[in-house]
């Protein structure tokens, strides 16, 4: 399995968040951030696979950024966080991280999902 998947729950509402865009990139060796594919959460709140196809998971630092801005200002709501971005270490062997988002108007949490 060579997955890269993720939640966002809306803690504020205790609901998920549908509608999220999303952008998972990889960190090159020379240090300059390359996007590997693009996503907006679906009904539920889940994007279950955004590694693309054709790739596999590569050792490497992998980045998840969620548009929070567009999320919240859809609700009328104004957040403190526009963007969060979410960093974390693929190591070698390793073949599947789901990486969950809590978030509410002022605050986001995250943790390692199985």
């Amino acid at each position: 399995m060579n997955r890269i998947s993720t939640h966002v729950l809306d803690t504020a509402r205790g609901k998920p968040a549908p509608a999220v865009m999303l952008r998972l990139d990889f960190r090159e060796p020379h240090g300059a951030w390359r996007q590997l594919s693009s996503a907006q959460t679906d009904t539920d709140g889940r994007c279950l696979q955004l590694l693309p196809e054709d790739k596999s998971l590569a050792e490497g630092f992998y980045r998840i950024t969620f548009d929070t801005a567009d999320y919240f200002g859809s609700q009328g709501v104004r957040g403190l966080y526009p963007v969060v971005e979410i960093t974390f270490h693929a190591r070698s062997g390793e073949s599947h991280f789901h990486i969950p988002l809590l978030i509410s108007p002022n605050g986001y949490t995250t943790y390692r999902g199985s």
